[in-house]
Formats: C-alpha cells, sequence, structure tokens
C-alpha cells in the first residue's frame, strides 16, 4: 500500500462520505485531511461531521461558509481565503473537490467550491502532483446522480465498503432509508483527474464553466 497526502475539500458536512467515502474507505493508508467549508456551527452536523472523520480514517475541520435557505452567491475570493485558512500549508500528493459543474441539478455550493479549489490550484497557491474533481450527472434531475464510467477514475465498490458508507449516510448522518441521501448513496465513485493546470481550463471552457 502506498501511503499519500490526501485533501479533501468539500462544501457540507455528508459531501465527503457520499462522493468519495468509498475511495476514503478503501485507502486506510492514505493521510488524508478533510476540509468542509460549510456548517461548522451546526450543533447537529458539526458532531456528525467528525465522527464520520474517524469512521473514514481521517482528520478534518470545519469553515462557516453562509449555507442559507437562499443559496446567495459567494464571492469567490471570499471562498479562496477560506480555504486557504483551513488547509494546512503543504504540498498534497491529491487534493480531491467539488467538479465546478456540480454533481447534480444543482447545488450552487459545490458548484462554487469547485470553481474556488481549482482556481487556488491552478494559480499555484494550493499545491498537489494532482487534482480529482468528482464526476457524477444527473441528466438534468432525470434521475440519482450517478458516476461518469467515461471519467479517468472510475471504481465499482466492494459490497463490503458501500454498505459501510451507507451506513455513515444512515447511521453516522442519520438520514432515513427512504431520503435523497440515502437513495443517492452511489456504488461506484468516479472522478475528474488532472496532473496539469492547462488541461483543467480547457475542459472547462469546453463545458462553458469558465474560470
Amino acid at each position: 500500500m502506498t501511503k499519500k497526502s490526501v485533501a479533501l475539500i468539500v462544501a457540507h458536512p455528508d459531501d465527503e462520505t457520499l462522493w468519495a467515502g468509498g475511495t476514503l474507505l478503501s485507502h486506510p493508508e492514505w493521510e488524508c485531511f478533510v476540509v468542509c467549508l460549510c456548517r461548522g456551527s451546526d450543533p447537529d452536523r458539526n458532531p456528525k461531521f467528525y465522527k464520520a472523520l474517524k469512521f473514514l480514517y481521517a482528520e478534518g475541520i470545519m469553515g462557516h461558509i453562509d449555507d442559507g435557505p437562499e443559496q446567495i452567491p459567494l464571492n469567490n475570493q471570499l471562498l479562496e481565503i477560506a480555504i486557504l485558512e483551513l488547509l494546512p500549508p503543504k504540498h498534497f500528493d491529491l487534493i480531491i473537490t467539488h467538479s465546478p459543474d456540480g454533481e447534480y441539478t444543482r447545488h450552487i455550493r459545490h458548484e462554487e467550491t469547485g470553481h474556488a479549489v481549482t482556481e487556488l490550484w491552478r494559480s499555484g497557491k494550493i499545491t498537489a502532483s494532482e487534482l480529482w474533481t468528482f464526476a457524477y450527472e444527473d441528466g438534468n434531475k432525470e434521475y440519482y446522480p450517478k458516476p461518469v464510467e467515461s471519467a479517468e477514475v472510475f471504481m465499482a465498490l466492494p459490497k463490503n465498503i458501500w454498505l459501510k458508507k451507507y451506513k455513515m449516510i444512515t447511521e453516522i448522518y442519520g438520514f432515513k432509508a427512504d431520503s435523497w441521501e440515502a437513495k443517492t448513496t452511489p456504488s461506484a465513485e468516479a472522478f475528474h483527474k488532472y496532473t496539469d493546470r492547462i488541461k483543467i481550463i480547457k475542459r472547462l471552457k469546453n463545458n462553458g464553466a469558465i474560470l
């Protein structure tokens, strides 16, 4: 097993589990630090997030970015500053985060987080040998989010790993079996993989998500 220093940067507590939990559970040798930008003051979600980190063999921290029901768009510079304040100032082998396209239709905080992390990596303000962004889509709300099979990294989760991930969503985070979160919990995980900054710029421009 190869040790890796990994940073996982997400918008909300449970994003780390839904979109990358199986990958982390499959790599307990990774030294993973999870940054969650929102809900740091939430008396319900805060303790659940830290309990989930123990289950994932990870450490982490929560921030206090606005996550009100209005979902007012945030200034990208504000998000970048928040990330830099929360993320340990070191080089990582791998950074994982939201896609600037989002994972489903649609959550603006996911998209904003993906944009901010991508820009920080592109500009060299945070450094990593690789950047992975979640690769999921929901057919414009036609179905629950599913992994993009053509993504550079695609992994069908062994049943025992998926069951642990599902347990985290239903028992640690407390979502009922008929909730969107429980029904969504992907049995495979996928990521777009970038090793150079030019490639990610080209992809985002092609998708209309220009930085």
